[in-house]
């Protein structure tokens, strides 16, 4: 005899038991796209200047590298893991690309070098968290450390300037006809390759898995610590990279260039809709997660507020948007539960109500069966 059970019948995964309409729209992601745009609205009908193209190409260039780091720190904390070392490799990439200018190589080979110290600096992250073990919150306060007294300790007090005004020109240029730099057009492809990566490849599938239950991706065939290492390797890669635009958008190499941008680059991944425990998170949330940070921070200095209180209201945001993730969570868990628990009632209500129609006919075939 086969039976068939209500679990067998509705096994259906929760997130796609939702109408689509919501599952695309009433998400964190497209509650952060709104926000912007609300920003942007007010911003356009209440600050003077803010609508003038100088203002657009002065905000794309600003935000541009935290737009570039971003892309790969969405990566590792899906999968539960942070890189708080990434301004640090920036300020590093920096020093290296002015030193080896200054040394007389030509630029675009001084440039590779500096990205290549970049992933370098970001593989030492990564096989201290997957070989050695080491939780990537220590190693990466650490190698924050590290790396800025290597940059700092390489130049001192100085800075380096007099690069090849082509280079410096190329960073600062717009695409034509266009308010938007040049470094867009870098930033919208890595943007493509990094989606394509984390949304359309069994790679990015396992990323999530790993962040969800990293002992279940392990045993289900995800090579966990080689998917980390490939993630800070990257991460030290893009930061090279943004390390040799943040020096050629300020015409100067220091050691301290880009302090504290590790603190931007993950306020706007939180905001955008990746959870901090891992598992969640799109790109396109972090993209306007970023660049409502921006905007907020250009309209509020336009209209004469101190940098002090912007970082005070990213700061509430940031607070507000963890705050948030972990109170949807709690609620969808209660509901969760709560759905289960009705289901388990019902259950057990069909299951009585077949026991006492087999009893009752039972007793009708025995009494037939005497008479």
């Amino acid at each position: 005899m086969t039976v068939v059970t209500d679990t067998a019948t509705a096994r259906v995964y929760q997130a796609h038991a939702r109408p689509a309409w919501r599952r695309l729209l009433l998400t964190r992601e497209t509650a952060i796209i709104a926000l912007l745009i609300i920003v942007i609205v007010v911003a356009m009908a209440s600050v003077r200047n803010f609508d003038s193209p100088l203002t657009v190409t002065y905000l794309l260039r600003d935000i541009a590298p935290i737009l570039l780091i971003a892309l790969p720190m969405t990566l590792i904390i899906i999968t539960e893991e942070i890189d708080l070392s990434v301004a640090s490799i920036v300020g590093l990439s920096s020093v290296m690309t002015g030193i080896l200018v200054q040394a007389g190589l030509p630029f675009p080979l001084a440039a590779v070098l500096a990205v290549v110290v970049g992933a370098v600096a970001g593989a030492f992250n990564g096989f201290l968290v997957t070989v050695v073990g080491l939780p990537s919150l220590a190693v990466t306060i650490g190698t924050l450390a590290l790396f800025r007294g290597i940059a700092v300790g390489l130049l001192g007090t100085t800075a380096i300037t007099g690069f090849p005004e082509e280079w410096t020109d190329l960073a600062k240029a717009n695409i034509p006809g266009t308010p938007v730099p040049m470094i867009m057009i870098v930033f919208v492809v890595l943007a493509i390759v990094f989606a394509v990566l984390l949304h359309f490849t069994p790679f990015g599938r396992s990323l999530y898995a790993i962040g969800l239950n990293k002992e279940a991706a392990h045993f289900s065939g995800v090579d966990v610590g080689r998917a980390k290492f490939t993630l800070f390797v990257l991460s030290g890669a893009v930061s090279g990279f943004a390390g040799v635009y943040f020096t050629l958008l300020y015409s100067n190499a220091r050691g301290d260039n880009a302090m504290g941008l590790e603190l931007q680059v993950i306020a706007a991944v939180l905001l955008g809709g990746v959870s901090i425990f891992g598992g969640r998170g799109a790109l396109h949330g972090v993209i306007a997660g970023v660049l409502l940070i921006g905007t907020l921070g250009s309209a509020l200095r336009l209209a004469g507020i101190t940098s002090d209180i912007i970082n005070v209201i990213t700061g509430v945001l940031l607070v507000l948007s963890v705050v948030s993730a972990s109170l949807l969570a709690w609620l969808h868990q209660r509901r969760s539960a709560a759905v289960g628990r009705r289901r388990g009632r019902r259950s057990a209500e069909r299951g009585a109500a077949g026991d006492e129609t087999h009893n009752h006919a039972s007793t009708s075939h025995q009494g037939r069966k005497n008479t």
